[in-house]
């Protein structure tokens, strides 16, 4: 980590020049270096460390403070310029309002065309486009988890090399006992399962049950979904349910193996946007860069899946801004409240969700933490708004109601049906995700060679627009790419089985 030398003037990055009250200041600064604000050089009033906000105007007391040309808080007292903004002085009060209206109607543009047009993939045979082959092992309980776990070891070390398969996987969770039936946490749990088990990732799925518990086999699937079940109980234990599904899984993978590639256009693809770990950079770099990624999909036909509900909350007339139809606009709003009135039956507030991790990066409030989230979904009107885990139908931009908490979002996304996720990252995440393939995208450069192992793409250098229109391309093809069977970086390390995590809502019993 550099410091400004105190002879240098340090130029702070302003998202909207004019318009913001504060910056980011690049590396560290220490008090009395020369900041460049509005008002001219001025000598910086603290300490500020790198990537954290200065103020380029004085803010009065009570005054709302701007960044991106919104507002991300109420200043908690006078702020002069060159002062550090950030816990001490910035706190979410009563909304103020956004900015200007963004508006994305029948009008819209993407900000580049599409360059390609095609990936290769998997057809099924019911017409569905498939980026990844996996035969998955989906326990109905948590009791029966470690049975799938073992089931699925086995049938990997079994079946390794075989062509088209991406491997066995254990869908494990800890749920399906101790809850009540007909509750919305039976039906979340009972929602993201069948949304598994249909998976066009899934080649193949295998059930396990213990055979007792509450969340039954015919439950999940109600015939929907084809699916063998083996009963731990009825088979006689683990040893002899571990045999059957072996047995099971070596006739299936003879058919998997004659499932070959092919081209399929890439409006077949449905894109899961996640962020975590997420730091100032987020809504400079990566955010804004996976939006234009996120716009090309869009423009090719696709289908893009913004979620995390808690982390739009001061972003989210942006949206509304956005929606298709007057009805779209008014789930937004309706979603916010109930997150508003659930937080609040819990004893927390929205404003409690920048971690210790968002602040040591920079962010200080939801609002900024929002505001910056929102910018992967690029600018595509919104079309649809769905419940957690449910089917992503929509062209364009749809958003999913999840909770901010990255495993459990993405979880519903691939429930929903997102056939690639893509994961922006400050911090740095290991996140992986199975069946669908996860691209992790990182803020900067430092943080992409600092763990080069786990991030697939640097969106470090998109500091201006034309640098994030210029890598969300790359980005675009990248993604493409993933599609067409590269690996990336979290399927390589094996992450992906232990990252489901299904909403968990309503008592345990």
């Amino acid at each position: 980590m550099t410091t400004a030398a105190p002879a240098d003037v340090v130029e702070p990055l302003v998202p909207r020049p004019g318009v913001d009250d504060v910056g980011l200041v690049p590396a560290d600064v220490g008090r009395g270096t020369p900041v460049r604000t509005a008002a001219g050089v001025v000598a910086a009033a603290d300490d500020i460390p790198a990537g954290h906000k200065v103020a380029v105007r004085a803010v009065a007391a009570g005054a709302p403070v701007r960044k991106y040309g919104e507002v991300i808080g109420t200043a908690r007292r006078d702020i002069p310029a060159g002062a550090h903004v950030h816990v001490h002085n910035l706190g979410v009060g009563p909304d103020t309002g956004g900015g200007a209206p963004h508006p994305a109607g029948a009008g819209w543009r993407p900000p580049a065309a599409p360059t390609r047009e095609h990936f290769l993939g998997y057809r099924r045979p019911d017409g569905r486009a498939a980026t990844r082959n996996y035969i998955a092992v989906l326990p109905t309980v948590n009791c029966s988890a470690t049975v799938a776990r073992l089931v699925a070891q086995a049938a990997t070390a079994a079946h390794a090399g075989t062509p088209g398969l991406d491997g066995v996987i254990a869908l494990t969770h800890g749920l399906g006992c101790g809850l009540a039936e007909g509750t919305l946490g039976d039906d979340l749990l009972r929602r993201t399962l069948r949304g598994y088990a249909a998976h066009a990732n899934v080649a193949a799925v295998l059930t396990i049950s213990l055979g007792c518990e509450v969340n039954q086999p015919e439950h999940v699937f109600g015939g929907a979904v084809p699916a063998e079940t083996l009963s731990i109980q009825e088979l006689g234990g683990t040893a002899a349910t571990v045999n059957a599904a072996l047995e099971r899984i070596a006739r299936i993978a003879g058919d998997v193996a004659a499932l070959r590639r092919e081209p399929i256009p890439v409006a077949e693809l449905t894109l899961g946007l996640q962020c975590g770990g997420s730091d100032a950079y987020s809504g400079l770099t990566a955010n804004p860069t996976l939006g234009v990624a996120a716009d090309l999909l869009v423009a090719a036909g696709g289908r893009v899946v913004l979620g995390e509900t808690p982390e739009i909350y001061g972003a989210e007339h942006l949206l509304r801004d956005r929606a298709a139809t007057p009805g779209v606009a008014r789930h937004i709003d309706e979603l916010i409240r109930w997150w508003q009135e659930y937080t609040a039956r819990h004893g927390a507030a929205l404003d409690s969700n920048p971690s210790a991790g968002n602040k040591a990066g920079g962010i200080t409030t939801i609002w900024e933490k929002s505001l910056g989230a929102v910018l992967k979904a690029g600018t595509s009107p919104l079309n649809d708004v769905v419940a957690y885990a449910e089917p992503v139908t929509a062209a364009g931009l749809t958003f999913m109601d999840t909770p901010g908490y990255d495993p459990v979002s993405a979880t519903g996304m691939v429930a929903g049906g997102a056939n690639l996720l893509a994961f922006t990252t400050g911090r740095g995440s290991v996140f992986g995700s199975r069946p669908t393939p996860c691209l992790k995208i990182s803020t900067t450069s430092r943080l992409f060679e600092h763990m080069r192992g786990d991030m697939d793409f640097d969106a470090g250098p998109a500091m201006s627009r034309d640098e994030q229109v210029r890598h969300g391309v790359r980005l675009f093809e990248a993604l493409v790419d993933l599609a067409s069977g590269a690996p990336s970086k979290s399927e390589t390390l094996g992450f992906g089985t232990d990252e489901i995590v299904p909403w968990q809502m309503g008592a345990v019993l």
